[in-house]
């Protein structure tokens, strides 16, 4: 690949790139890939190759990430936090040749740990790519399976450049603390791999906790900070809050953010917080480095064409990102429907209106309520479901088990989903209330007077 050569090759050995509880040059970092190329090319992996990588965030994903694409193999990017019921599910739907994974000893999903070992199995029943994508991402899917999306080298390399003429984004020599989550998109292509291309420094944080933050933002003189909304509001909290003097810029990324949380910060730490709006299919869409333009969340980021089609945008993509059936219906003509509701001012900038359909982001995270309703409508006892979302995602099931309670449908649900798309309240009725033509009602004030008239009678 060659754009993983180039990346490699743009600034001196002794670039700090990642730096948390020890530093990795860009030289040992260009020494770790090639052994980690090896290794995998030892065991079989080449050009077309398809490889499914699930490790923490962490040096070792880092490394082992340059080294598969490096030998040319379609990566398909798992977040670590995803349970294996997930994970079974993507590698039934895919099928890739080999799994590499972090070993279950000594790391902790709340941590940061720069390196892991690494248990790598080849499957039998695995495939090679058979298109040029080289990064594969995964998405929920309205069916229950996810929808998987494609990236090829040309676009990664693209988007790389696009954020390089975004202004307030880490030039050669800065310093970026990344809380972002470099399984998703924001995280690795404006986190990680920019950081490669213009020789910033990218630290971690031990933890994932205001104090631990705040320390690594102190210790290595942090100009750079990009989150989600919940680091933000985090940090916001602190009573005390301590001097940031090196902080310019930070950016939220992944949802959007609630301008009560970005005054807080703002008022803490004397920075306002930016915006930066895209999804896993098109990568960034608009961008606001500065916060100067909330609630908009900038202009169209460079190169990128949109427009407002009955009030959703879509964006121009030459091909379409969906790898699988599941999704392909929001591409069309060479557009991309992203189902966000938005309007653009006189200027072009974007503001953000909420979403068209049943996604919704919960910490920075996407979830779709009806691959939830998928897996609740499995329960043996459910007859019905509905999910929605307001300030936590509510789940309202029907059955005939008297004897069924809501800790029961949330440990259904703990086994076949990740943590952050459990709902955080079950309500159970005997029955939904349905509309006069038989359709189940979603409106949470008409489902919420249901529960409390079951409670009460």
């Amino acid at each position: 690949m060659r754009l993983i050569e180039d990346l490699l090759g743009r600034h001196p050995d002794g670039l700090r790139y990642l730096v948390a509880d020890h530093d990795v040059t860009l030289g040992e970092l260009r020494r770790a890939v090639t052994q980690e190329a090896a290794l995998f090319a030892s065991a079989g992996v080449g050009e077309g190759s398809t490889v499914a990588l699930q490790v923490p965030p962490s040096f070792t994903q880092v490394e082992v990430l340059l080294a598969l694409w490096r030998l040319g193999a379609q990566v398909m990017l798992i977040d670590h936090r995803l349970k294996p019921a997930e994970v079974d599910a993507l590698r039934t739907l895919c099928r890739p040749q080999y799994v590499v994974r972090a070993g279950a000893a000594g790391w902790s999903r709340l941590n940061f740990r720069a390196r892991h070992e690494l248990v790598t199995e080849r499957r039998a029943e695995g495939r090679p790519a058979t298109s040029d994508h080289r990064l594969v991402q995964f998405s929920s899917g309205s069916t229950g399976l996810p929808k998987v999306i494609g990236r090829t080298e040309e676009s990664l390399a693209e988007e790389i450049a696009r954020f390089t003429q975004i202004d307030g984004m880490p030039r050669f020599g800065d310093r970026l603390l990344l809380l972002s989550s470099t399984a998703h998109s924001f995280g690795l292509l404006a986190g990680l791999l920019h950081s490669l291309a213009v020789g910033v420094t990218v630290v971690f944080a031990p933890r994932t906790s205001a104090t631990d933050i705040l320390a690594a933002a102190q210790e290595h003189q942090v100009n750079v900070l990009f989150g989600v909304p919940f680091h933000y509001e985090l940090l916001g909290s602190v009573p005390v809050p301590p001097p940031l003097p090196s902080l310019d810029v930070a950016v939220s990324g992944g949802e959007m953010m609630p301008p009560e949380v970005a005054e807080r910060f703002f008022a803490a730490y004397g920075v306002r917080v930016g915006e930066s709006y895209g999804t896993t299919e098109t990568g960034v869409i608009a961008m606001d480095a500065s916060g100067g333009m909330r609630p908009s969340v900038g202009h169209a980021a460079p190169g990128v064409r949109l427009r407002i089609v009955h009030g959703e945008i879509e964006v121009a993509l030459g091909r379409s990102p969906y790898l699988t059936v599941d999704g392909q219906d929001r591409y069309a003509d060479g557009w991309f429907r992203t189902r966000d509701r938005a309007t653009l001012d006189a200027a072009g900038a974007v503001r953000l209106r909420g979403r068209g359909d049943s996604l919704v982001v919960v910490g920075g995270l996407k979830i779709d309520l009806m691959e939830v309703e998928a897996v609740l409508a499995r329960h043996p006892s459910i007859v019905d479901v509905v999910l929605l979302h307001g300030e936590v995602i509510e789940a309202y099931v029907s059955t005939a088990d008297p004897d069924l309670e809501p800790e029961d449908v949330i440990t259904w649900c703990r086994n076949k989903l990740a943590d952050f798309k459990l709902p955080k309240a079950v309500w159970i009725l005997p029955r939904l209330p349905r509309t006069s033509n038989g359709k189940l009602v979603r409106a949470r004030t008409a489902l919420r007077a249901a529960a409390m008239a079951e409670a009460v009678s």
